[in-house]
C-alpha cells in the first residue's frame, strides 16, 4: 500500500510539472546582442546602449502574477573577439521612478551625495531618492568562448576536452525578486569589455505561473562601476562599508542577500588571496566567509584563449616492462582559467550568500561591511564587487 502511495505521488508531482510548463511564460528579452566597447550596436532597435555599448538595457512589460510565480534568468553569451575574462552583471532597475545608473548617465546628471562612501565612491548606496540597480545574476565570461572555438587554439587544448564549447550559459532561480521583473521594468547587461569586438548574449526571463508567496525587497549595496561618475570600487581598502537602513514599519522575513567577488588579475591581487568578508547587522556578525572557487579547472572547456605555461612536476605511471609504479619528472600544462580566485571561476555565474535575519522593527538599523582588501596601486586594479539587497514580508 506504501509503495502504490507513493507511486500516486510521484504521478501527481509529474502531472503538476507538465502543467506548470504548459502555463510557464518565456520572454526572450535580448538575443545575440552585442556587447562591446564602440563596436557593433546589433539590429535591436528597442536596445538603449550606454556607455560605448559596455551595457545594454531594455524597456520590458510583463503581466502581473496576482499569486506569485516562480521566475528564473537565463543568459547565454559568446566572444565576438574579447579573448580576457571579464566581471558581468545582469540587473534590474527596481524603482524607475528613483534615481538610478540608468536616469543619471541618460541625462548626464551625477550622483546624489548621499549615495557616496567616503565622499569619493558614487552611487554605490541607496539614498533618499536614488536607488543602486540589483542584480539578477552576477557572472564572469571565460576567455574566448564562442569566437575562439573552432580549435585554432587546439595546443592549448588539454587532451580531456574533446572539443572547446561554444558559448556558456548560466540559469538562476530569482523568484525572490518577482516583485522587481513582472509589470514594467527596465532590465541591462553589463561586462567589462574594452575591446570593440566585445561579447554577443542572450538573456531569457521564465515565469512559471506557479503560485508564489509575495516578497518585497530593498536595495542597499551596489559597488559593480556600471556606468561614468563611478571609479574603481577599492573603497575596502580604505575603510569599512557601513549603511544606515531606515524602515517606516515593521517588516517579517527577513533575509539579507550578499554577492561578493574579489578583483586584481596579478599574482598578488586581491583575485587570487584569500580574504576574509565579515557582514554585520545592527553590529552582530551575521556572516563571516572567506569568498573562493577552487574548482575552476572544471571550467577549461569554456577557455579556450587562457594564457598557458608549463609547470615541472612529478608523476606516478605504470612501466610497461615491469609492470610497476615508476615516478618520473614530468612538464604540466597549466591554465590561467584553472586557478583558484575569490569567489568566481572564468565562466561561471555568482550565487548569492542569504542569511535570515527574523523580524526587524520599525526604525533605524545598520549594516557594516568589512573587508580588508588591498588597495589600487599603478595597474593593480585590486576591487571588490558587492551587492546586497534585503526581502521580506510585511
Amino acid at each position: 500500500m506504501k509503495f502504490k502511495n507513493i507511486i500516486v505521488i510521484y504521478l501527481l508531482a509529474f502531472c503538476a510539472n507538465i502543467i506548470a510548463q504548459e502555463n510557464s511564460t518565456k520572454i526572450n528579452v535580448f538575443n545575440k546582442q552585442p556587447l562591446n566597447f564602440g563596436g557593433k550596436k546589433g539590429l535591436d532597435t528597442e536596445a538603449v546602449r550606454l556607455m560605448s555599448g559596455r551595457l545594454v538595457y531594455k524597456k520590458v512589460t510583463i503581466p502581473t502574477f496576482i499569486s506569485g510565480t516562480d521566475v528564473k534568468v537565463k543568459i547565454t553569451v559568446r566572444s565576438n573577439g574579447d579573448r580576457w575574462d571579464k566581471s558581468g552583471s545582469c540587473f534590474v532597475v527596481s524603482d524607475p521612478k528613483k534615481l538610478s545608473i540608468l536616469s543619471i548617465t541618460e541625462k548626464e546628471g551625477k550622483f546624489p551625495k548621499d549615495s557616496y562612501i567616503d565622499g569619493t565612491y558614487a552611487g554605490l548606496v541607496s539614498g533618499d531618492n536614488y536607488n543602486p540597480v540589483i542584480e539578477l545574476m552576477r557572472f564572469m565570461t571565460p576567455f574566448g568562448v564562442g569566437h575562439y572555438s573552432d580549435n585554432k587554439v587546439k595546443y592549448r587544448r588539454p587532451v580531456y576536452i574533446p572539443n572547446w564549447e561554444k558559448q556558456v550559459v548560466w540559469e538562476q532561480d530569482v523568484t525572490n525578486l518577482e516583485s522587481l521583473v513582472t509589470g514594467t521594468f527596465y532590465v541591462g547587461v553589463w561586462i567589462d569589455s574594452w575591446t570593440s569586438e566585445g561579447y554577443n548574449f542572450d538573456l531569457e526571463l521564465t515565469y512559471s505561473n506557479r503560485k508564489q508567496r509575495k516578497v518585497f525587497v530593498l536595495p542597499l549595496v551596489n559597488t559593480v562601476p556600471y556606468v561614468g561618475g563611478q571609479q574603481i570600487p577599492d573603497n575596502f581598502a580604505h575603510n569599512d562599508l557601513e549603511k544606515t537602513i531606515n524602515l517606516k514599519k515593521d517588516i517579517k522575513n527577513v533575509k539579507l542577500h550578499y554577492i561578493t567577488t574579489g578583483h586584481g588579475g596579478h599574482s598578488g591581487g586581491d583575485e587570487f588571496i584569500k580574504i576574509k568578508n565579515s557582514v554585520y547587522f545592527n553590529n552582530t556578525l551575521v556572516l563571516d566567509t572567506i569568498p573562493w572557487r577552487d574548482d575552476c579547472a572544471s571550467f577549461r572547456r569554456f577557455n579556450p584563449t587562457s594564457g598557458v605555461w608549463l609547470r615541472k612536476d612529478s608523476a606516478s605511471y605504470i612501466d610497461s616492462k615491469t609492470r610497476s609504479y615508476q615516478i618520473k619528472e614530468i612538464e604540466e600544462r597549466i591554465a590561467s582559467s584553472d586557478l583558484s580566485r575569490s569567489n568566481w571561476c572564468p565562466g561561471s555565474s555568482v550565487a548569492p550568500m542569504v542569511v535570515n535575519l527574523g523580524d526587524l522593527k520599525a526604525g533605524t538599523h545598520t549594516l557594516k561591511i568589512k573587508i580588508p582588501a588591498t588597495p589600487v596601486d599603478g595597474d593593480k586594479l585590486n576591487h571588490w564587487l558587492v551587492s546586497t539587497y534585503i526581502t521580506y514580508d510585511q
